[in-house]
């Protein structure tokens, strides 16, 4: 997803586009990793000195609630990437310590038939955690 389509987005669920909130999609659109928010807030303060954690972890939170952005857990605290949104159905690879995600397109549910008979999956989510070559 990209930050003119995340907007639009915004707008269609009945919420402002602000200046703000276009300077957090741009920040989490520039790379393809996982964000905590006070990592958004170090990044959004030299344009919006007077912005709070609570504003920039509202946002996240409203963003991720409308679909526009992803969210995990990494030690003990939610991170948020935007979403992928062109790709199908696909799972993602998180680098523990620089937040990079990798793509994957192997899905485990294809192996999980007999296991779950009789159970009627609604959705999944599949993450691998470790470090990527760079981090290694």
């Amino acid at each position: 997803m990209n930050v003119k389509t995340a907007i639009q987005k915004l707008k269609e669920n009945g919420y402002k586009h602000t200046k703000q909130r276009e300077r957090i999609l741009s920040i989490l659109a520039e790379q393809e990793q996982y964000f905590a928010a006070k990592d958004i807030l170090k990044e959004i303060q030299a344009d919006f000195p007077s912005v709070s954690y609570d504003t920039i972890y509202r946002n996240l939170y409203l963003m991720a609630d409308v679909e526009i952005l992803e969210a995990t857990e990494l030690d003990g605290e939610k991170h948020f990437r935007l979403g992928c949104g062109t790709h199908g159905h696909h799972h993602h690879f998180i680098c523990t310590h620089c937040g990079k995600t990798k793509s994957i397109e192997t899905c485990p549910m294809d192996e999980l038939g007999e296991d779950l008979r009789g159970y009627q999956v609604e959705n999944h989510k599949f993450e691998i955690y470790g470090k990527c070559p760079a981090c290694s």
